[in-house]
This record gives structure tokens, sequence and C-alpha cells, in this order.
């Protein structure tokens, strides 16, 4: 990165504040550890930061409350990570402010990601993710929950369409078989779980499934998707 961004960690587990430490400082982010609410908002006075990786379960105030404050006097990206992935949680979490929503079960590379394409929308302006995406014959409208093609709408089942959008959400990066796992079944299944579920999407989405397109393999590890956003 050209100019080195910092990230506010905030998270009363420090296994997991110093495994995303690790990861961050590896992709060249500057980091700053707080246990709570209190310490957090004595961070942000001290340290310059530019988004914020905020735990929603902590004892004494809570990341929502946490987020409810800074959004009073401050503009930045605000990450929620939590055990819980629940709809509503995630709704409430982003109504009082938050960027994105990010469950525990994912990867360290994966929270990464999505810090990286927070901070892209901010700096192009962009603080609410875009609700439509296009990638050719292919409409993803994420508020909508809908996937058209060729303007007919796809039959996709709700862990069909999430699988869809995660893969759109990062066109070109490789997903492995054990990462889809942990994100969509908890890590319960095997390979042929996700593969099944790969060839209902390819039955929906591309010309020839025989010959997907759009969301191709990467033998041996995973799936990858390939389109061009418009």
């Amino acid at each position: 990165m050209d100019n080195k961004r910092t990230v506010l960690i905030v998270d009363d587990d420090p296994h997991i504040a110093e495994l995303m430490r690790d990861y961050l400082e590896d992709e060249q982010f500057g980091t700053v550890i707080a246990r709570d609410a209190a310490e957090a908002m004595s961070r942000l006075e001290s340290d310059p930061v530019d988004c914020i990786l905020l735990d929603v379960m902590m004892p004494g105030q809570s990341g929502l409350d946490l987020c409810r404050h800074i959004r009073k006097t401050r503009d930045l990206p605000i990450l929620f990570l939590s055990a819980r992935g629940e709809d509503m949680d995630k709704i409430r979490g982003l109504s009082l402010g938050g960027d994105d929503y990010i469950v525990k079960s994912a990867t360290p590379e994966e929270v990464v990601a999505r810090i990286k394409a927070v901070l892209r929308r901010y700096d192009r302006g962009e603080k609410e993710p875009k609700s439509e995406w296009r990638f050719g014959r292919l409409v993803l409208d994420v508020k909508a929950h809908e996937a058209v093609l060729d303007g007919r709408p796809l039959p996709l089942t709700p862990k069909e369409f999430d699988m869809l959008c995660l893969f759109a959400e990062y066109p070109r990066q490789v997903f492995t078989y054990e990462q889809l796992l942990d994100r969509f079944w908890d890590g319960i299944g095997d390979k042929h779980t996700v593969t099944v579920h790969i060839g209902r999407i390819r039955e929906k989405i591309e010309e020839d499934p025989r010959k997907p397109k759009i969301i191709v393999s990467v033998w041996g590890v995973g799936y990858r998707f390939e389109g061009a956003r418009r």
C-alpha cells in the first residue's frame, strides 16, 4: 500500500485480536488493539485510525452500542466481527451504521479482503455497497435478494444466492472447499457438499454447465468467479 492504513481491532479475545493483527500487518496495515469499548474510545482519541474491526459481544458496552456512539462523531469504516450469523443480527448491525458484518467462522484472509473492499468503497465515496451488480447476462440485486439472467429471475435457494454473491463480491479470488464449508455449513460436511451446491448454481447460470465460464474450478483447490462488473 502506498499510504499505510491503520485498523483498530476491538475484541476481548486476545487470540482473535492478535491473529487478526498478524494477518493485517502481513498485508502492510498498521494495527491498534483495544479489549473493550472504553479502551477503543481512548485509542480513537490518541491514534490515527482508518478503519475499525469491531467484536459485537464484549463485556460491558457491546460492539453495537459502541458503533452507535462512534457514529455520532466519526465517519470511518466499521466492520462487525461476530460469532452470531443470524440475519436479524446482521440487519441490526448494518442499520446501526456498520459497513459490513462478518461471522467469526470466516478465515482471516477473508476478513482482510473485506476490510480492503470497504476501504476501497470509502476511497471512491461509496459508503454503502452497491445494491445491484451486473455481470453481462447476469444481474444480482443484493437488497432484493434476487438474481436475474437474461431478464428472467433465477430460482436460487437462499444458500445458493448467498454463495453466488460471495463469489461475485470478490471476482478472481479463489475460495477453497474448506473456506466454503466453514462459511456456509459451519464446517460440517465435505468436498462433495460444496461440489453439489456449485453444480446446482451452474445449472442455473451457465450456458453449458459442463463447461462453466462464470464459476470456474481451480483443480484441487476450490472455485473462482470470472466476470467483470459493469
